[in-house]
């Protein structure tokens, strides 16, 4: 059996995984950032010759960056976020290479997705946010999709993981407010600074949907978790049905059953 961890911002999905992680110590856990066969958050994606371009560009990180590089194909798949450099312009210049936040065209990005979800053929394997949360927020913050093209999108992810041993556990929250007020806190830094939150508020508020529906600030973002998470059940229950268990958030016992 495979688990893919989902829920909204401060649901508990890193507690979750963890606690499964310590459960089942022999299976293989993909957070969110690392190297996964079938999430590309926080990584690259880019061709042979952008790749080569790239290990000229920044011969001092030439042997990091290959280090943090999976080849699929024709495409590498470079764990960036995970280099620690003072080189000006390296992380911004590989955010580029990322699939997510409207980069590519609808047609190239559906492909690229859905292929992996169908070539992908592990087992006793742990997700985090590899199935719902980047790919929700790409297709509602940049793309504007309705629930319903969002939805009937989901239902060629279910198709392309037919026959593969897997479960949805999806963390619910009835505190999103709460949860992202606690996060906030401990994403700062020992003099109280902020290090996660503003940088989410700019993402948010910078985002084609912001600016089509005028949406800006605090209350709009939960607006939007809350609106995330109402889509993200739905999908749940209505493709996933069979294959998904909808947890209550922070209230989950993998000892004693969840």
């Amino acid at each position: 059996m495979n688990y893919f961890v989902e829920g909204i911002q401060g649901s508990g999905k890193s507690t979750l995984v963890r606690q499964l992680a310590e459960k089942y110590k022999d299976y293989t856990v993909f957070h969110e950032g690392a190297y996964s066969p079938v999430e590309l958050a926080w990584c690259t994606w880019m061709d042979d010759e952008a790749y080569e371009k790239t290990l000229e560009k920044y011969p001092a990180l030439r042997d990091e960056i290959m280090e943090k590089t999976v080849t699929e194909g024709t495409h590498k798949v470079m764990r960036y976020t995970q280099i620690i450099t003072d080189i000006t312009g390296f992380h911004k210049d590989m955010e580029q290479y990322e699939i997510y936040n409207g980069r590519l065209d609808w047609k190239r990005f559906r492909e690229i997705v859905l292929t992996r979800y169908k070539v992908w053929n592990g087992s006793d394997q742990i997700f985090e946010c590899s199935i719902f949360q980047n790919l929700v927020e790409d297709m509602i913050l940049f793309r504007l999709m309705s629930d319903d093209e969002i939805l009937s999108f989901y239902r060629e992810v279910r198709v392309a993981l037919e026959g593969k041993p897997y479960r949805i556990l999806y963390l619910a929250s009835d505190r999103i407010r709460q949860n992202i007020e606690i996060i906030r806190k401990e994403r700062s830094d020992e003099q109280g600074n902020e290090l996660w939150f503003p940088l989410m508020m700019e993402f948010f508020d910078r985002c084609p949907y912001a600016k089509e529906k005028k949406k800006a600030g605090v209350d709009d973002l939960i607006e939007h978790l809350l609106h995330r998470q109402e889509l993200e059940i739905r999908l749940c229950k209505e493709v996933f049905g069979d294959r998904a268990v909808i947890l209550r958030s922070k209230a989950v016992d993998v000892e004693y059953g969840m």
